[in-house]
């Protein structure tokens, strides 16, 4: 399927974004400014053409608005359309709220020297600092260049932060272990897991926060079953494939995002296999898919809106400092999980039909009793 062509940033207007979303100009201008009424699959829609247009809202306004204005770039490159979509909520709303304009910029090449280069103009683009979400967050050659130009950066979800560096994330390794313990709980002792893109920090801790529950419930991490993902639909769907295929299967799979986990509950049905009867499902991120597929997703509830909100707060502190000419301080805001429990997850057959005869719950016991 050929992708549509990237417009330049100063040829989108607020009209093109609406013809492609299918809603009016008036909705486009509603989401653009945070306002409440709009409708979550509307605001998504929109998030989603602003995304693929490579739109940038406040262009027009950036032209107008007093010379002491703040504009705010925000660089993102990641390939979940539904974690982009909450992130863009929460970075707009915050920049509502304090008056200050967000900036678009797309970077998606993987190449070292294209990210150099689209941050190099993006830096000359005159915004006053970069927020960076996953994966660019942890970009060498785009923090390189944000260096070089001096420009101030806040990473979200960056597993090891630069000194004195501004960052925003989770727990993901507690998330992880809290997410795999709730499986171990309902009695899985076979547990699938499909891991998140192997350059992104919080993929390695997620796969260690799983082996490490695991671990601690008597079983052996060295023998749990493991497939590498890209935190993209089509990447989901291969590995579930290669885990179902396995001998013994699964009982449960733990996807280290929703769109895998989304496409793992495809690839079940497609083989006859009942969710969560045959197969339990979990993800990671409680964004849209979760609650679009049939059964809705258990999932970690990451609040990525909150933490873009958040990622947005902290470069305006940092850029009021360095304003008032005190020495920038590093920072990091780690906010809560938690496990959001819904359909896709249940007891194996086994356990639950022995707890049916017993008239009462299962006990659980460790690998190998």
């Amino acid at each position: 399927m050929k992708r549509p062509s990237r417009r330049g940033r100063g040829s989108v207007t607020i009209q093109n974004v609406a013809r492609e979303a299918g809603v009016s100009a008036m909705t486009v201008s509603r989401v653009i400014n945070g306002e409440r009424n709009v409708r979550e699959s509307t605001r998504a829609a929109v998030l989603e053409a602003i995304s693929r247009l490579n739109y940038s809202p406040n262009t027009a306004a950036r032209s107008l608005a007093a010379g002491d204005a703040t504009h705010i770039g925000l660089l993102y490159a990641n390939p979940s359309a539904a974690y982009l979509s909450q992130f863009l909520v929460g970075a707009l709303d915050a920049a509502r709220r304090a008056g200050c304009h967000i900036v678009l910029e797309a970077c998606e090449s993987e190449r070292a020297d294209e990210q150099a280069e689209a941050t190099r103009r993006f830096a000359a683009s005159g915004v006053d600092g970069v927020i960076l979400p996953p994966p660019l967050s942890e970009s060498i050659p785009v923090h390189a260049e944000l260096a070089a130009a001096g420009t101030p950066v806040v990473t979200v979800a960056m597993g090891l932060p630069q000194p004195g560096g501004l960052n925003v994330r989770i727990h993901d390794r507690e998330a992880a272990a809290a997410m795999t313990r709730y499986l171990v709980s309902l009695g899985h002792r076979a547990i699938g897991f499909i891991a998140g893109h192997p350059n992104n920090t919080a993929s390695g801790e997620r796969q260690n926060g799983f082996l490490a529950a695991l671990e601690d419930a008597g079983l052996d991490p060295a023998r749990a079953p493991i497939e590498q993902g890209y935190f993209t639909y089509r990447s989901g769907l291969i590995a579930a494939q290669r885990l179902l295929a396995r001998d013994p299967r699964p009982t449960a799979i733990f996807a280290s995002n929703d769109d895998m986990a989304a496409a793992v509950i495809n690839v079940a049905h497609r083989a006859g296999l009942e969710v969560p009867g045959d197969l339990s499902v979990v993800g990671f991120d409680d964004t849209a898919p979760a609650t679009t597929v049939w059964p809705e997703l258990t999932t970690v509830r990451q609040p990525i809106a909150p933490m873009a909100a958040a990622a947005v707060d902290m470069l305006l502190a940092d850029l009021r400092a360095r304003r008032a000419g005190e020495e920038p301080e590093g920072a990091e805001h780690v906010l809560d999980h938690s496990v959001v429990i819904r359909e896709s997850a249940a007891a194996p057959r086994k356990v639950a039909a022995s707890a049916d005869r017993r008239g009462r719950g299962t006990a659980l016991s460790p690998a190998g009793a």
